[in-house]
Parts: C-alpha cells; sequence; structure tokens
C-alpha cells in the first residue's frame, strides 16, 4: 500500500473514535439546556449530563489510540483495540514528568514542560498505528509447544507493551522539540483568526476527494498542536474556567461550517435537481432529497458534494472557496456555535445553550444568504458550461438500461447487488466503511461495472490505484458493508 492510501486508511480508522463524540455533545448540550446559567452548579440532574460528557472529551487521546489500533486491524478484533490500549497505558506512565525525572536522573522541575501535555492526540495516533501494525504482524503467530498459551492474539498485548517502552523512549528525546514545533504552528495559525479560519475551511472542503481532510482536522479540531477547538468548545463554563477557551473565539474553527452544509448544499441539490433532464428527475430528487436531508439535520455532506465533485470539479472548487468565506464571516462576526459530530441542525440546536455559543442565530440567516449564492451559481455554471451533473450525464444503452431498472428494495437487496456490481465476492479481497463510503480491495477492476454502481443509487466513485476504491452510498455504509460480507 501507498503512502497516500496508507494515509486514507488512518483517516478511516480516525472515524471510529470520534464516533464517541456526539455523545459528549448530546450529554453537555441537554446538560447546559437544563441548566443555562449555573452549566450544572445548581442543578444536580444538569451536572451529571456535563460531568458525564466531560469524561468523554477528558480522555480522547484515550479512545483515539484503542480506535485506531482496532480500525487499522486487518479484522478489526478486540485483541487489536486491548494492544493499544495497553501500549498506551504503557506510554503514558513513562511519559509522566515524575517517570522521566526517575529514569533520566534528573530533579522534576528539569524536566520539559512539554511532558505535561504528552497526554495528546499526536502520540496517541502513533500508539494506534503502532499496535495495528503488530496485530496485523502476529496475531497468527505459533510459539514453540510450552508457550502455546501466548499464540497467537494473546502474544500481541505482550509485544504492544514492550512497544510502549520503546515508543516512550523515542518520544523521551524528540517530544520536546516536536511539541514546541507544532505549538508554534497551531500559535501561527490562531493568531490568523478570521483568516486561518477561513483557510482551513478552504482546504477541509478541498482535500475530501481524497479522504485527507481526516489528517488537518486534528490540527485544529483537538489538541495536536495546541488549538483543540472542538474539546474546548463543548466544554463549555468548565473550558472557560480553566482558561482553555475564550468567548467569541473558541469554536471560530467550527461555526462557519454550518451555513454551508445545514443550508447551501441543499440549494446546490435543489440547483442540480432543476437543470437535470426531465426524464431523470424523478431519479435524481430522490438522490437529492437523502443527500439533501443528510446535510442539513446531521451535517454528512459527502453524499451532496460526491454528486458533483468529478462530474463538476469546478463546482467543487467553487463550494471550497464558499466554505472558506462562511468560515471567514462567521468567525470575524464572532458568530460562534460549535458541534460534536458535524455542523447540522441537531448540533446547532443542542449547543445553543452553550456558554461559548455567541450570536449563534446569526449562522441562520447567513446560511440562507449562501442558499441562495448556492443555487444561483450552481445553476448558472451548470447551463453555461453544460456540466454533466447528476441527471445530465450522456448515457449510453447500458447505462439508460441499468437507470430504468428499479432499485433495490432492501439493504440486503441493495448489498447483493453492489457485491455482484464488484464483480463477485470472489473479486472482493477487503470490505470496511466509514459514515457514508464503502472502502473496497478488489482483485480485479476490470470486473467493477462503474454504471451499475452509479445506478443502484451511488453518488460517487473514488478508485484509489490498483485494487483500492470506494463508493459513496450515505450514512447506511456501515450497515451495508456487513451485510456485503454476509453475501
Amino acid at each position: 500500500m501507498n503512502v497516500f492510501g496508507y494515509l486514507q486508511k488512518v483517516g478511516q480508522a480516525l472515524m471510529i473514535p470520534i464516533a464517541c463524540l456526539p455523545a459528549a455533545a448530546i450529554l453537555m448540550g441537554v446538560g447546559y439546556w437544563v441548566d443555562p446559567n449555573g452549566w450544572g452548579h445548581d442543578n444536580a440532574f444538569a451536572a451529571l449530563l456535563i460531568k458525564a460528557g466531560g469524561a468523554i472529551l477528558k480522555n480522547i487521546p484515550l479512545l483515539f489510540a484503542v480506535g485506531i489500533a482496532f480500525g487499522m486491524s486487518k479484522d478489526r478484533d478486540g485483541s487489536a483495540a486491548l494492544s493499544g490500549l495497553v501500549c498506551w497505558l504503557v506510554v503514558m506512565v513513562l511519559l509522566d514528568p515524575a517517570s522521566i525525572a526517575i529514569i533520566q536522573g534528573i530533579d522534576i522541575s528539569d524536566v520539559p514542560a512539554a511532558f505535561d501535555k504528552a497526554d495528546n492526540q499526536f502520540v496517541a495516533i502513533v500508539v494506534g498505528i503502532i499496535a495495528s501494525v503488530l496485530y496485523n504482524r502476529y496475531s497468527e503467530t505459533q510459539l514453540p509447544k510450552a508457550l502455546s498459551f501466548f499464540n497467537g492474539k494473546r502474544l500481541v498485548p505482550i509485544l504492544a507493551a514492550v512497544a510502549g517502552i520503546a515508543i516512550a523512549g523515542l518520544f523521551m528525546q524528540i517530544w520536546s522539540g516536536l511539541f514546541t514545533g507544532m505549538t508554534n504552528f497551531g500559535t501561527w495559525m490562531y493568531n490568523q483568526g478570521a483568516i486561518g479560519s477561513g483557510l482551513f475551511g478552504f482546504f477541509n472542503r478541498l482535500l475530501i476527494p481524497t479522504g485527507l481532510h481526516h489528517a488537518i482536522n486534528p490540527v485544529f479540531w483537538y489538541d495536536v498542536a495546541g488549538i483543540n477547538d472542538m474539546p474546548n468548545f463543548l466544554g463549555g463554563a468548565q473550558s472557560i474556567a480553566e482558561g482553555r477557551a475564550e468567548i467569541g473565539v473558541t469554536g471560530r474553527y467550527m461555526a462557519g461550517f454550518f451555513p454551508v452544509l445545514m443550508f447551501g448544499l441543499p440549494a446546490a441539490g435543489l440547483a442540480m435537481y432543476v437543470t437535470a433532464k426531465k426524464q431523470n428527475k424523478a431519479r435524481v430528487a430522490s438522490l437529492m432529497v437523502a443527500a439533501a436531508f443528510a446535510s442539513f439535520f446531521t451535517g454528512v455532506s459527502e453524499p451532496m458534494e460526491f454528486a458533483f465533485m468529478f462530474a463538476a470539479p469546478a463546482l467543487y472548487i467553487l463550494h471550497s472557496v464558499f466554505m472558506g468565506i462562511s468560515m471567514y464571516i462567521a468567525s470575524s462576526m464572532g458568530w460562534i456555535s460549535g458541534f460534536g459530530f458535524s455542523a447540522g441542525f441537531i448540533d446547532l440546536v443542542l449547543q445553543s445553550h452553550n456558554p461559548l455559543a455567541t450570536q449563534w442565530y446569526m449562522l441562520i440567516p447567513l446560511g440562507l444568504c449562501f442558499a441562495v449564492i448556492y443555487f444561483v451559481t450552481f445553476r448558472w455554471v451548470i447551463l453555461k458550461f453544460n456540466l454533466k451533473t447528476v441527471g445530465r450525464e450522456d448515457e449510453d444503452e447500458e447505462a439508460q438500461e441499468y437507470n430504468s431498472a428499479p432499485l433495490p428494495s432492501s439493504e440486503l437487496e441493495l448489498a447483493h447487488s453492489y457485491v455482484a456490481a464488484l464483480g463477485g465476492k470472489d473479486n472482493l479481497t477487503e470490505i470496511n466503511a466509514c459514515i457514508t463510503r464503502l472502502r473496497l480491495s478488489v482483485k480485479d477492476k476490470d470486473l467493477v461495472n462503474d454504471k451499475k454502481i452509479k445506478a443502484l443509487g451511488s453518488l460517487g466513485i473514488v478508485h484509489v490505484g490498483e485494487k483500492n476504491m470506494q463508493i459513496i452510498v450515505g450514512t447506511q455504509a456501515e450497515s451495508i458493508s456487513l451485510l456485503m460480507k454476509t453475501v
């Protein structure tokens, strides 16, 4: 697997621990609704919810180490997750300033301050990757008969503990300088204010076709470079009290997503519907309504974005520019809200009582403005340059035959249809999924029928190298992938 493919695999694995954050957002969001002024101090039930959500936020690095080790393991076995946990615990104990002082024979006051921040998502990602490598390499190892109890998967946690010592030894040498470099970058970006927020929004969208947006998100949303925007925002009153958050500023790397994902993209879907060929409007309507619903309510934007990402790259670049502008406006005006999952209606409502949500309601009129901008510009560009967006494709007889066939009536039938379109089960070597994509490896790409896949309702197909591909199917990706494994 090349570097690009490996980074995509890391990005896919990152979605497992990130999927825990909506729980924190819901708990804390409801808690702030119950007690918006005391933030839990004036209501026992609110305190229970806020503290419960805070427990998740405080352990995000641990979740990263375990989740990535599990997500990158070849068969997603619990032993891989356990190995990630063991490795993480060893690394954290050894990188504790008190441990370093004893190991290096120095006074604890001489230990670099960077080691107070070793409980960090960057370190967790490294630990998770190494634990997964150990699992994939040694989970089927057979030891001499006297040691057979430790064969296979039982061996990996032991190796992970030893690896933890090696990782800690390496970080004792490099962490201070590495941490300083990362925090300097984070401070520099933070000091760019609204411009930095706009640049992040632009590149976040621009990298989605490759899946590498997961590589830059942790820099801004988590505590990789000292910004930690998402946990600091969700921490609300506690973040303010501890000096980790600033009202009107914390959340700037999330706020501008709401106008685009809730209003701009659904309007783009409407533009694609009205410009579709008459005979295709019914099919396009069903696709666009589902994609718009997901984008507005949950902030899951990929089904809509993949509808025009490859068919009309110019529109996607325009979309990335609009995202950057939205992020800049929201940040510069101090219209702030945040999310635990994505910038949809649910998160906007949940966080409306967060003490760090300032003039969040202004994101709605801003979104309505972007809805007009998206509809007018997308419709004009599509018609002006005759772009082949969904429903406007030049179809041959084979594609017309597939598109005229009725869609599968159940997810099981859909899974069977996808397997058939991919050349049969014998052609599939790996079946995985993230939030909206099927991530697949095939033996022979010549057996894959892209036209049939699109006719099944997919809004996009991404070919990665000679053996790997992704199919954009929406939020049912996980369930479809599980059913495909049983076919």
